[in-house]
């Protein structure tokens, strides 16, 4: 859902969290700056720092456990329960 006026503070981070999988250009329109990428970027960092933060990319708010959801596994198991 796109926002009418920009997000500031943490409603900001959370959203940008939030929506960082998905690219930079959907996570600045999300936000509501349109696609004003830097000016989406220079809000963010500066909340960032405000709660004690430093990001240098959208990249650095996706943790690990977002990444690791994405990793496809493989499955190895036999074929019946009698050829353990």
């Amino acid at each position: 859902m796109t926002t009418s006026k920009p997000l500031t503070g943490i409603e900001l981070i959370d959203c940008a969290k939030a929506n960082a999988k998905q690219g930079i250009a959907n996570a600045t329109q999300l936000s509501g700056y349109g696609n004003d990428v830097d000016k989406f970027m220079e809000e963010l960092q500066a909340a960032c720092h405000k709660i004690g933060v430093n990001i240098d990319s959208l990249s650095d708010l996706i943790t690990e456990q977002q990444q690791l959801k994405q990793i496809p596994g493989l499955e190895i198991a036999p074929d019946s329960e009698s050829s353990l």
